[in-house]
């Protein structure tokens, strides 16, 4: 069992950790090729390409420069703890056991635009780079096809592993999309969060990220292989609804105080 997840556009670089284990992105010499490409433009480029601010522009500018290999623990910092923002926020990695980090790194994968697939314990450096961007490469027009079928290749590997061969997708549909679902030797499983009001179940985009977090840590927290103790996740007041769930998704619903 293998969980998805999408990176965030937070990342802090500043706060050092305590845990020295590190590994290397799998996908790094790719990283190098979209980093060659991002080089070739100026802060005017990144601003249109990526509907940023020139402040966010100048800085990302700087940091594409300031890429270096080989990655170490004095010029990168682990993936999982470096990613801020609604999903990471609620992931308790701080209080983490060593068991928990190894299962961790057994069982998440971080999706990233320039790193392809990340271990939690991979190291990285400062970076923008969402999915959806279309950079141009040598492979095609934007970063969908310059993974291609990598990154599913690279999942059907980890997949091929373990016990219960089934992905648990809890990253967002940007990131999804870079994964051939049909090309998946496993099983597939999304995982879905709704909030009810007034009788009227919906996804609310900042509860659901949270959630995913939450969801995340609850896994990982009980290291969890068997997809049935998915179910009882109850954090913050969400319940498995089985009336709103088939055997490719499953929704957790929590009950949201009336309108006034």
């Amino acid at each position: 069992m293998i969980i998805i997840l999408s990176p965030s556009k937070g990342q802090d670089f500043t706060h050092r950790i305590a845990v020295s284990s590190h590994t290397i992105p799998k996908f790094l010499n790719d990283s190098r090729k979209l980093i060659d490409e991002l080089r070739k433009l100026d802060s005017e480029g990144v601003q249109s390409l990526m509907s940023v601010s020139k402040n966010i522009a100048d800085l990302n500018v700087g940091r594409y420069l300031d890429f270096s290999t080989p990655f170490t623990p004095e010029n990168g910092k682990q993936a999982l703890f470096s990613f801020t923002g609604d999903v990471y926020s609620k992931i308790e990695c701080g209080n983490y056991t060593e068991d928990v980090l190894r299962y961790a790194q057994q069982h998440l994968r971080i999706l990233s635009g320039l790193y392809g697939c990340l271990r939690p314990l991979d190291l990285i450096q400062p970076y923008r780079l969402e999915m959806k961007t279309k950079l141009q490469n040598a492979r095609g027009k934007d970063l969908y096809q310059f993974w291609g079928d990598r990154i599913t290749e690279h999942l059907n590997h980890e997949l091929e592993k373990e016990k219960t061969p089934l992905l648990i997708n809890l990253a967002s549909n940007e990131y999804f999309k870079v994964i051939k679902a049909k090309k998946l030797n496993a099983g597939l499983l999304t995982i879905n969060f709704k909030e009810i009001k007034n009788g009227k179940a919906r996804t609310i985009a900042i509860f659901a990220k949270q959630a995913r977090g939450m969801m995340t840590d609850f896994i990982l927290n009980n290291k969890i292989g068997d997809p049935e103790e998915i179910k009882k996740f109850s954090t913050a007041g969400y319940s498995y609804s089985k009336s709103d769930s088939d055997d490719k998704q499953w929704t957790f619903c929590r009950q949201q105080p009336p309108s006034k």
